[in-house]
Order: structure tokens, then C-alpha cells, then sequence
């Protein structure tokens, strides 16, 4: 009985982990490598597909589902365990992949041709996409599905998208017996729509994300406690786009295709319903994605046994949590293009998330260089992602060859990550009745994993190891199995390099607040100098914040 680790392994994207018993073969999740976590995985299977028996899936989103079309193109013709929800998303979510994998090895080709080179071929097409789907098997929350004599799964609500799972797997061999539990992605506390995370009470052993496992999620202004009520997120939003749209501007919200759209959709509903924006009866919304329109339609369809109470109120009195009268969709060229010829303010919701692909690049090309809009940001922008530019502050970025200055406000709507922060994966570990026998953090970058295998070995005393990818481990032999580093070896010395950033950041400050107090002594409008003035003062407040935090955290060993 073994496990191996192939990737999301000190990496975010990519998640697909091997587990062996009795001489099967099951994969947890088969992810597809995105960013920089695709140069150094590599983007094809690392086994042999047609020796695969079962998948069990998380959930849709494309780096855990995203190599389930090269799985089956390779040879694979086992069963692929999934939510309803989840088969039904891949249906739509694998498809647009596969376009984009042709259309990407479309524009390598040409270009290999005028290299007198050899074309390029797509990882997998939509057809082989649409073939994989066959082999889907779907199962309800909380059912035991009988796999094989000696393997039973279940899965548990994750609450981080429609359908999201945590997994339990119950293994047999011989006289030996483990259960697994797969965490998947974790979902944040009160999100709106969709439920929170399901407790599992026992495991052997834990495979956990770890994403957000050094940070502490910033909330609203307003926020009282850990909990962020749906009305302190729609006010925020509100509050955006009422001085926006008095500016004349639009609001410009690049968002993922499949869960964060239809979390804006709902806030901007109970926006609209409840008048927040007291100058604005009408508020314009257009959601500009193909993407993004067919899985609204996936999530309209699918709110019982899924959704969250205040969801279902909702549904009861007839009313459609994420539909509007004002709401616009939009999948054809020609409507996205009209949309930057209009003349009054709207609020426009586009992917890609980060900026990198789509037709959110077009608005932003429309939007960045008007001082009267906003571009707001829902979710988390990777490093060397045009979003990250935009939201670090850059002057100007590059759009289809063209130079465009960043005139326009920017800002984030907080408290609404699909991730659980450090806090939230503490609740949901500590939930086990019996101290698992060891956890493995995967779904983490190479800063981060470790640390938080470091910080829950130290704090709660559970064996932790953060995995490498390729990394295989035996199961039945517990002496055999590694752990975390010393906390010294990880943390110290990540604090360290922190007060250090941090003094140098802090050398700066007094010249910028000299800015800021200009600015609020004026009273006029904020010029593009002070609005980076006032990012960059918040920006080493929060630093401050999170060093004092992990300090408390880790103890006097850190000053």
C-alpha cells in the first residue's frame, strides 16, 4: 500500500496523487500544471495511463481535472468517481481546455513554421474532452460508493466550488487497513452560495492544501470577528461602484470563469435588491465570458443539496439567487465589442481571473488608462500575471503590443478567497475526534508548504511532511515515513528575511505618508501618485501586521 506524489507537490497547480493497494491503481485528482508550476513538472503523465483504475475526483477546476482528456487519450479506461455537480462542470470546463490547447498549439505551430520548424500538437483536443467524459461515474455527498472489494469512497462537501469534495478512502489490504483522507480545496468560512466545509472526524492519514497556510486573510473595515456577513461584502462592493459610476466610469472585475462570477453575481444582486447604491437605481451588469455564462447556468440549475441556507431562503420565495433583471450575458465577438462602445457606466465581469488570456484583456485595454474607472480584482493574482502588475501598482503594461498607462483606480474585494486561510485549515484539521497518524501538506508553493508542515507539527503536535514530486511512500511502514523540518530549519529564518524586507520597506514610509497627508489635506481628488502612495503605506502596514502575527505565532524565537 503506497502513495506517491505527483504533483501540487511544493507547488499549487498540477494536483495528481498515486495511491497503490492490492494492485490497483487510483489517482487523487489529475491536475493540469499552470505558470511556473508547469516548467518545472512538465505538463505530460509521469506513468502510464492505461495502467490506471480509478480517479477520484476533488473537484473542476482545471489544475485537479485539467489532464483527465490526456489520461483517457493515453489509454486510460477505468471509472472517474465525482459529485454530480462536478461531472456536469468538467463537461463544460474540459471542453473550453481543450479549445484552448488547440488554439495554443495552433499559434506555436505558426510560429514553429517560420522557424522552418515542425508544428506543434494540442495535449488534447475538445474532441478528447468530450470522449473522457464517458467514463464519469457521478455520487452524491456523504454516501459510501463501493469501488472494489477491499476500496470504498466518499465524499464530503469542501466548500470551495459547486460539487467540491473532500475525500475519504477506505483501503484494504490483506489483514491491513488505512483510511485517507484528501482535503482537496479547502473553501473559506460564510462564502456567499455555497455551503461551508464538511468536518471528517477520523483518518489515518491526511493529504491537505495548504495554500493559504502562512497568511491570514484581510477583511473588510467593517468585519466583526471571523465571520463576514453577505451584507458587509455587498456593501463594499456597493461602495466601489457608486463612486465609480459617479466618475463616469465602469467597474472592470476580472474574475474566474466557473465559482468567483457567480459569487459577484450574487453580491451584486443583493446590491441592486437592497439599493446600496443610493445614487444609482440602475446598475448595468455584463458578464462577457462564454465560460462563465454556461456554468452560471450549471450553478442556476443545480441549488438543492448544494447550496448554503441563506441560498436555499432565497429559493424558497421564488427568487434566483444569482439572476437579475439587469444582468447581461454574453458570448458572441460582436456584443463583447459593443461593450466598449458604450457610452454609460456599466459593471463588466471577465475572465481569465488573472488577466493572462480572454476577453478581460480588451476591457482592460478600453478601461486602464481612464482615470474614472476601476478595475477590481476577486481573486488571488499569481506572481508574473498581468493582474499581478496591475495590482502591484505598474505605471503602464503591455496589451496586444501596445503600451497602456494605468490611470484608473485599483482596488480588491476582500473576504470572499475560495481558499480557507491558516486559521480555517487549522479548524478544519483540529476537527478530527483521533490525532491522524500523519499529514501531508501538498497544494502549497515551496515557501509554503513546508512552513505550514513546520507550524502544525509544532502547534499541534500531528506528524506533518510536506511532499516533493515524485515523492513515494509506504503505507503499512509508519517507522519508514518521513517528517517535517525542524521549525528553526523553516521558519526563523523566513522571519528573519521578513524584519529585514520590512526595516528597508519602513525607510521609505515617512516619505510616502508625507504624500498621503498632502493628499488628505487637500481634499481633492487622488492623482495616480497618491493612489499608489496610499497602496504602498497599506501595503507595508499589512507587512507590519503579518510579521507582529507570526511572531505572537511562533513565540520569542523569532526577535
Amino acid at each position: 500500500m503506497h502513495i506517491t506524489f505527483f504533483g501540487a507537490a511544493q507547488q499549487v497547480t498540477g494536483s495528481c496523487t498515486l495511491v497503490e493497494c492490492n494492485g490497483k491503481y487510483m489517482l487523487v485528482d489529475c491536475g493540469l500544471p499552470q505558470g511556473n508550476d508547469e516548467k518545472e513538472q512538465g505538463i505530460n503523465l509521469p506513468f502510464d495511463a492505461a495502467s490506471i483504475d480509478y480517479v477520484f475526483l476533488t473537484h473542476a477546476h482545471i489544475d485537479h481535472s485539467g489532464r483527465i482528456p490526456l489520461l483517457v487519450k493515453n489509454g486510460f479506461k477505468g471509472k472517474i468517481f465525482a459529485t454530480s455537480a462536478t461531472v456536469q462542470l468538467c463537461e463544460i470546463m474540459l471542453a473550453d481546455s481543450g479549445h484552448i490547447q488547440m488554439m495554443e498549439a495552433e499559434w506555436k505551430s505558426r510560429k514553429a513554421r517560420r522557424a522552418g520548424k515542425k508544428g506543434v500538437q494540442p495535449l488534447y483536443t475538445t474532441e478528447d474532452a468530450h470522449r473522457a467524459m464517458q467514463y464519469f461515474v457521478p455520487c452524491a455527498y456523504e454516501e459510501i460508493c463501493p469501488v472494489e472489494e477491499g476500496i470504498k469512497v466518499r465524499f464530503n462537501d469542501a466548500g470551495h466550488l459547486l460539487g467540491s469534495s473532500s475525500i475519504e478512502l477506505w483501503l484494504k489490504e490483506g489483514k491491513e487497513r488505512r483510511k485517507l483522507v484528501f482535503s482537496g480545496d479547502i473553501g473559506n468560512f460564510d462564502q456567499p452560495l455555497i455551503k461551508d466545509p464538511d468536518y471528517i472526524d477520523a483518518a489515518d492519514f491526511v493529504v491537505m492544501e495548504s495554500t493559504y497556510g502562512n497568511r491570514i486573510h484581510k477583511k473588510p473595515e467593517n468585519a466583526v470577528g471571523n465571520s463576514i456577513p453577505t451584507a458587509v461584502r455587498a456593501q463594499e462592493l456597493a461602495d466601489i461602484i457608486e463612486r465609480t459610476f459617479k466618475r463616469g466610469g465602469n467597474v472592470v472585475i476580472p474574475a474566474f470563469a466557473v465559482g468567483r462570477t457567480q459569487e459577484i453575481l450574487y453580491l451584486l444582486r443583493v446590491v441592486i435588491e437592497k439599493r446600496l447604491c443610493p445614487s444609482f437605481r440602475d446598475i448595468p451588469v455584463f458578464v462577457d465570458s462564454p465560460l462563465s455564462v454556461k456554468a452560471t447556468h450549471v450553478f442556476a440549475g443545480n441549488l438543492f443539496g448544494y447550496m448554503d441556507e441563506e441560498t436555499m431562503e432565497l429559493v424558497d420565495k421564488g427568487i434566483n439567487p444569482i439572476l437579475f433583471p439587469s444582468l447581461v450575458t454574453i458570448t458572441d465577438m460582436e456584443g463583447s465589442k459593443a461593450l466598449n462602445r458604450r457610452k454609460e457606466s456599466c459593471v463588466i465581469i471577465s475572465s481569465s481571473g488573472m488577466c493572462e488570456a480572454g476577453r478581460i484583456k480588451h476591457h482592460l485595454k478600453h478601461n486602464l488608462w481612464r482615470s474614472e474607472s476601476t478595475v477590481l480584482f476577486s481573486g488571488y493574482q499569481a506572481g508574473g500575471t498581468l493582474g499581478r502588475s496591475i495590482l502591484d501598482g505598474a505605471r503602464h503594461v503591455t496589451l496586444f503590443g501596445e503600451q497602456i498607462d494605468v490611470c484608473c483606480e485599483v482596488c480588491e474585494l476582500h473576504g470572499i478567497s475560495g481558499h480557507a486561510d491558516q486559521d480555517g485549515l487549522v479548524k478544519w484539521l483540529t476537527s478530527f475526534k483521533k490525532e491522524p497518524r500523519r499529514a501531508f501538506m501538498v497544494h502549497g508553493d515551496k515557501e509554503v508548504a513546508p512552513w505550514f508542515a513546520s507550524f502544525v507539527m509544532r502547534t499541534l503536535g500531528i506528524k506533518t511532511y510536506a511532499p516533493k514530486s515524485m515523492d513515494r511512500f509506504d503505507l503499512l511502514d509508519e517507522a519508514s515515513l518521513p517528517i517535517a523540518h525542524a521549525p528553526e530549519d523553516v521558519v526563523l529564518p523566513y522571519l528573519r528575511e521578513l524584519e529585514e524586507a520590512l526595516a528597508e520597506l519602513d525607510k521609505h514610509k515617512d516619505n510616502v505618508q508625507v504624500v498621503v497627508d498632502r493628499m488628505h489635506k487637500a481634499g481633492s481628488e487622488k492623482t495616480l501618485e497618491e493612489k499608489r502612495a496610499v497602496r504602498l503605506t497599506n501595503a507595508i502596514n499589512r507587512l507590519a501586521s503579518d510579521l507582529e502575527y507570526l511572531k505572537i505565532k511562533w513565540g520569542s524565537d523569532a526577535d
